[in-house]
């Protein structure tokens, strides 16, 4: 299924409307009087409504995937892979553009320099990026350290005793802390003063490297923490950077970006890469061009760091080429593409699989060890993307999430070394609360600052068990129908702990899958121990040393596979992901455009058109005043409950424009409750001739 693009002339002209009267519009129409949060919204909040980005439009490669994949997996598959070749053509642009590779050099050199004086790189990000921020650290940095002192401890000698310290001196974090990295806490992104305060927290020195790293250009947690590293007195120029994915002309309308973009303290590595395969779903494309080209970066210092005192033969054991430039490194990220896209017929019966094992009301389990950091960040990010309960926490009864991740060890505690390979940080309320208090003027924001200020303490670590523990087991071990899956990440030997939990699996009669990438094919004790499995097993053939290979194909995998998943379960609609959560000022605005655009592509279509004459076009202060009572019926209208907001949104407004008359919010849950927003919305879809060409 394909839902028509409504114009992007005709779509700006209804969002120039925005600020007209807003309850002569709803009244008029739809029977329905704007909230005072909505008129606030639409009047006030124009920083947070970013339907201009370009990572916020629909991608022209995926209008129909909702359809595609529901008649063949693999076609669906090759659709979603397909759009990183957008992230193959942003890598090959700027290895050609003198002043774009420079910043990476730049960044390089200064990352360089800093090790090389004993100071550290600080990456911080938030939601996807906070998470590629501690990909950077705990899923490539430590290690890869790990390996070298474990694998060639002749060469750790060498290299500790001229730089000790050198394994920790990356630092990854995510706004709201490592709690954060299970689910997002509302209320901190929209604070620039949040990313001041985790800069001091994790006590960033003035000649430390900052990347303050944002898909969108425009998030204000991580503008705050640019910002205040460029004040920090005795801050060496070089030594800041802002990443994002935007061209710089669709930021400057936002104050907060065009701050950032205006100061020379503060250099500049912009990486825009265009629509993503879901609209707005930067977890994909957007996060994947900034971790290949932030790890790239780090690769490129540390081989100069390191070229002085180790032998070209002690550099390649590691994985180095001394060879290769950063230019190179860049353009590699097409071979890498192809890998990833050639796997879909393999990808495909594991997609099928694992939603069956959903829609039948069963369970899954990620088990993983060097791949642990990825599949945890995949999994998380399912969540907000798609509307899915998060990971359990340990008390949890009735399990209420679809799926859990563990690392092949049996206690809690060391199952979040494994994860992180450093101690849980949390925020202490004693450095937090009150800036809080006193300095967030806005009372939304500093109500939402504070409540979830007391679910980001140290203490939530203990709340979530990411082991093979006796505890999980008796409670959420597997059960037939459910679904194991092993997730291999180079060339790793199964664990003892992880061979008992596959036998557990086949004895549970529960479905297993193998899911390797790996340099080398997989090993045949791996077929082995799970004879029956399903198995996915993707070949990297280079070799480098933090893996960045490899773990970029497996991000890419796991993020066509779980997309995918959620694609054949009726979670997104053509392209866009309707079951979006608006949980704060940005998600409130990316709801609205979706409400509108879509509306308005039904509106445009000639089923409609046919049916119902020509209708004029919802502006974005109706679609956002809709939406608002959405969010207020899903709390007070039982048949709504279960109903993502801007589904019923969507087919409120439908049916009252359709018929003449004010909104029928009940009217809207039963439909809902009967059929899926794509099945309601068919008629008004058509395959443009481009898609009907492929």
């Amino acid at each position: 299924m394909v839902l028509r693009v409504f114009s992007s002339m005709a779509l700006f002209a209804c969002l120039s409307t925005s600020m007209l009267p807003l309850v002569a519009h709803a009244d008029d129409r739809l029977g329905i009087t704007p909230s005072a949060q909505s008129i606030d919204y639409v009047q006030h909040r124009q920083q947070f409504q970013l339907h201009t980005l370009l990572t916020e439009q629909r991608h022209p490669r995926t209008m129909d995937l909702s359809q595609v994949i529901a008649d063949d997996t693999t076609a669906g598959l090759r659709e979603l892979l397909s759009v990183d070749q957008d992230v193959t053509a942003t890598m090959n642009a700027v290895a050609v553009d003198p002043v774009r590779l420079g910043q990476l050099q730049a960044a390089s050199g200064a990352v360089q320099q800093a090790l090389r004086e004993g100071h550290r790189i600080y990456f911080y990000g938030t939601g996807s990026t906070g998470r590629l921020a501690e990909t950077l650290e705990s899923g490539l940095w430590r290690p890869f350290w790990k390996r070298v002192a474990h694998e060639h401890p002749d060469v750790w000698k060498t290299i500790s005793a001229k730089y000790p310290g050198l394994d920790a001196r990356v630092r990854g974090e995510i706004t709201g802390g490592d709690r954060a990295l299970i689910s997002s806490l509302e209320g901190f992104e929209d604070l620039q003063l949040i990313g001041r305060l985790q800069l001091q927290d994790n006590h960033i020195a003035p000649q430390d490297v900052v990347f303050a790293v944002t898909e969108g250009g425009e998030t204000s947690a991580v503008i705050g923490t640019a910002l205040a590293a460029a004040a920090q007195p005795g801050r060496a120029q070089g030594r800041a950077w802002f990443v994002y994915n935007n061209p710089d002309t669709v930021l400057r309308p936002f104050e907060r970006s065009r701050a950032v973009l205006d100061d020379a303290r503060i250099g500049k590595i912009e990486l825009a890469t265009g629509p993503q395969a879901i609209t707005g779903s930067t977890r994909m494309q957007a996060t994947t061009t900034s971790l290949y080209a932030l790890g790239a970066v780090m690769e490129d210092a540390v081989q100069r760091l390191l070229t002085p005192i180790l032998t070209p033969a002690q550099l390649a054991s590691l994985g180095f080429d001394p060879g290769t430039t950063l230019a190179d490194r860049l353009r590699t990220f097409s071979s890498l593409q192809r890998i990833a896209a050639a796997a879909a017929p393999q990808l495909s019966a594991w997609t099928d699989l694992e939603a069956s094992t959903y829609r039948d009301g069963h369970h899954a389990t990620y088990l993983a060890q060097r791949a642990l950091m990825a599949v945890f960040v995949d999994v998380t990010e399912r969540a907000p993307t798609f509307r899915l309960a998060p990971l359990d926490r340990r008390d949890a009864d009735p399990r209420r999430s679809w799926i859990q991740v563990w690392a092949p060890v049996d206690d809690p505690r060391a199952a979040w070394d494994a994860l992180l390979h450093r101690p849980f940080h949390g925020l202490d309320p004693a450095l937090y609360a009150g800036p809080f208090e006193h300095d967030i003027d806005d009372a939304y924001l500093r109500g939402a600052a504070l409540h979830s200020l007391a679910s980001a303490g140290a203490d939530e670590q203990a709340l979530y068990d990411l082991s093979v523990s006796p505890h999980n087991l008796d409670h959420a071990g597997p059960q037939a129908g459910d679904l194991g899956a092993l997730v291999l990440l180079g060339h790793e030997a199964i664990s003892p702990v992880g061979r008992r939990w596959l036998e557990q699996v086949a004895t549970a009669k529960a479905h297993q899958v193998v899911f390797s990438v790996s340099d080398q094919p997989l090993d045949r004790s791996v077929h082995a121990a799970a004879p029956q499995a399903t198995v996915v097993a993707v070949t990297v053939p280079q070799r480098d040393p933090f893996a960045l290979n490899q773990t970029i194909v497996l991000k890419m995998l796991l993020n066509a596979h779980s997309t995918g998943v959620m694609a054949k379960l009726g979670r997104v609609v053509g392209n866009t992901m309707t079951a979006v959560q608006p949980g704060n000022l940005k998600l409130y605005g990316r709801a609205t455009y979706l409400i509108q655009s879509l509306v308005n592509g039904a509106l445009d279509s000639p089923a409609w058109r046919q049916t119902h004459g020509t209708t004029a076009p919802l502006t974005y202060a109706e679609a956002n005043a809709v939406m608002f009572a959405a969010i207020d019926q899903r709390q007070h209208l039982a048949a709504a409950t279960d109903i993502p907001e801007v589904e019923l949104s969507i087919v409120a407004v439908l049916q009252a424009l359709a018929a003449g008359k004010p909104v029928d919010w009940a009217q809207a849950a039963t439909t809902l409750q009967h059929e899926r927003l794509g099945t309601y919305m068919a008629p008004y879809t058509a395959a443009p001739a481009s898609a009907a060409a492929r």
